[in-house]
């Protein structure tokens, strides 16, 4: 086209020339000197206006084959530029993008050539910038109707991860989310000036390209620079090949972003203390490897610290959906703080009264009795007081009671930020294998129950069946708490958590038996079983799902789930304490279970499979129950 252009243009000259030359022909020839006006014949008038037309249209032609030339030619540069493509992006190529509004080749190739390109790993697609795009906003992304080869790719993300993973690997690393802050949070001059930078500690084991590489883009995008002083990444041993040299070529363009690897697989305790050693910073933030923060996380966090050392802070955590990766999020009003179960497990629940009133706005900075354990920031000094993590505990679990009942019984304070919010990914199931043979749970709260809960660990050797097992030696840990002259137990339940229910209050505890069926009452009576009919099990004399109490008030309780029957089954509903449909008498001379409001009698049915609302009859040994333990002396006294 480049050699055809002059071609062009000089026909065009010719052409012009002999237009010129015939038009001064004919006007010689049809010139009239009587009036000198030149008349032209009607056949070159009208040759004459179709010229006029014609040579406007010819230019514009012309024109149009000099762009489209320019076009090609910076298209063909631009193709050679990006012909060399790295690794990663090269296998990005190979991901299905049916579900995706495809970009032009054009759109692709600026984007091979960007220093800041997007997401360059395996199985991820390079995410597009359009506001528009999955997932932006923290919208759900759903996959409808998926076709056989897509469908298994879903299924082998759930495999891994536990999460959907196709669905991620469709979102950008750098989406947009919706800012959760109440405007209080944005006031002028709401935090110091001068803030501590921290180190952020992540740890992963065969984690999600998309997800995290999304968390750690989560931090550098939304964090000011100068608070953000690295991110270390603690591999756990991971076997996944993106998770090797990929990543630290890719991690290696961040400058603030360190990799470091156990040689051996050590659990997340142990990771997290590995990463402690690399921090060059003041402050610590622990987050988990499928997070994602929101705008102005983490400023609210470095204020509680640069106030007052011994404050231990954490974020509101949000839910990321596990299929869709909504992010799902609510006001100050909706902030929840941490409390336990005599189970040692972690659980939530409602800023008690006596904590409200101490606070003129719900976005203010609220104390918890523990914390979840998965996100906070903490002082580096102060961590390393409190004798940071039990190094006796294995792989995860129990942790973050630790640090949460040492926290406050040793001069610190607890804290959930309502200004500071960071998303989760709430799985239902760890997706990861464990050497088998070892409850490490367990083991890890024994720990925790012989240094910490002093004659409060009976109600939770009660649960266990006062298994205890080989749990190791807790000295070192005893004498940290003698050393830093921490509270009592006690003191932390009446002034931290008055609010808990004490076994040691409850008229009868232990497992409800009916001999004549030996069967017990038995539910899990975790969050996902409220509001369903409670169940019945062969009596194991181990606690756990079988081991309840029987409260002054009548409630039949495990924690804060409460035996509820309105006429129907007898369900386990959170405990209210009004009576009414919660409300139970025990008789244990004749062993009933008498309902307080409709007067029936529970009773086990004929084929021991289902726990049933009857008349009484004393006679009948399907109403006998008994429970295991029994103190007449502590029943509430009319």
């Amino acid at each position: 086209r480049r050699v055809l252009f002059p071609i062009k243009l000089i026909l065009l000259d010719s052409l012009l020339q002999e237009i010129k030359l015939e038009i001064s022909i004919h006007a010689t020839t049809a010139f009239n000197p009587c009036n000198n006006i030149m008349i032209l014949p009607r056949r070159y008038r009208t040759t004459i206006l179709k010229l006029i037309i014609a040579i406007p249209i010819l230019w514009i032609i012309v024109m149009m084959f000099f762009y489209t030339d320019k076009k090609s030619t910076d298209k063909s540069s631009k193709s050679e530029a990006s012909g060399r493509k790295p690794q990663a992006e090269a296998r990005i190529q190979e991901l299905d993008t049916n579900n995706i509004d495809k970009k032009t080749d054009e759109d692709s190739d600026v984007k091979s050539v960007k220093k800041d390109s997007e997401v360059e790993g395996p199985g991820v697609l390079i995410p597009p910038r359009d506001p528009d795009g999955p997932g932006e906003l923290g919208k759900p992304v759903k996959i409808d109707k998926p076709d056989k080869a897509t469908k298994e790719k879903i299924d082998k993300g759930w495999q891994d991860n536990a999460f959907n993973q196709y669905v991620s690997d469709k979102i950008s690393v750098h989406r947009t989310l919706p800012d959760p802050r109440d405007d209080w949070c944005k006031a002028e001059s709401r935090f110091l000036p001068n803030l501590p930078p921290t180190s952020v500690v992540v740890c992963f084991h065969n984690e999600a390209w998309s997800v995290l590489l999304r968390t750690v883009h989560s931090i550098l995008d939304r964090s000011p620079e100068h608070l953000i002083d690295q991110i270390v990444l603690v591999d756990d041993s991971s076997t996944m090949d993106h998770l090797k040299e990929e990543l630290d070529e890719y991690m290696a363009q961040y400058p603030k972003v360190k990799v470091v690897r156990a040689p051996e697989r050590v659990g997340l305790i142990r990771a997290r203390l590995m990463g402690a050693r690399y921090v060059t910073a003041p402050v610590i933030t622990y987050l988990d490897s499928h997070c994602e923060c929101t705008e102005g996380w983490l400023e609210p966090l470095l204020d509680r610290i640069a106030r007052n050392k011994t404050n231990v802070v954490c974020p509101v955590i949000d839910v990321i959906d596990d299929d869709t990766l909504e992010y799902h999020y609510r006001d100050s009003g909706g902030v929840n703080v941490g409390g336990f179960d005599w189970n040692l497990q972690f659980n939530w629940h409602a800023v008690p009264d006596h904590e409200k009133k101490r606070h003129s706005h719900t976005a203010e900075a609220v104390r918890s009795p523990t914390m979840a354990g998965g996100l906070f920031s903490i002082d580096k000094e102060f961590f390393e007081r409190l004798g940071t993590y039990d190094s006796g505990f294995d792989i995860w679990g129990g942790e973050n009671l630790e640090l949460s009942f040492k926290t406050w019984m040793c001069g610190g304070t607890l804290e959930i930020v309502p200004c500071s919010h960071v998303g989760h990914i709430f799985r239902k199931r760890s997706p990861y294998k464990w050497r088998s043979g070892v409850n490490v749970l367990r083991r890890n709260s024994i720990r925790l129950a012989e240094v910490w809960l002093d004659d409060f660990k009976k109600y939770y050797y009660d649960r266990i069946g006062h298994d205890l097992g080989d749990f190791g030696d807790v000295s070192s840990r005893n004498k940290l708490r003698s050393d830093l002259q921490c509270k009592s137990f006690q003191w932390y339940l009446d002034e931290i958590y008055p609010e808990l229910f004490i076994p040691g209050e409850a008229v009868a505890s232990g497992e409800i038996r009916n001999d004549w069926s030996e069967q017990c009452v038995d539910s899990a009576a975790k969050r996902e079983d409220l509001h369903k009919a409670v169940g019945l099990w062969p009596c194991h004399n181990q606690g756990g799902n079988q081991y309840w109490m029987l409260s002054k008030q009548g409630e039949i309780r495990r924690d804060e789930a409460c035996l509820d029957y309105a006429g129907s089954d007898v369900i386990l509903y959170p405990c209210h304490g009004s009576k009414g449909n919660q409300y139970w008498v025990y008789n244990h001379h004749d062993s009933s279970i008498r309902h307080g409001s409709s007067r029936r009698c529970l009773a086990i049915s004929t084929k021991k499979d289902k726990l049933l609302m009857e008349d009484c009859n004393m006679e009948n040994p399907r109403q006998r129950w008994k429970f295991q333990n029994y103190d007449p002396s502590k029943e509430e006294k009319s």
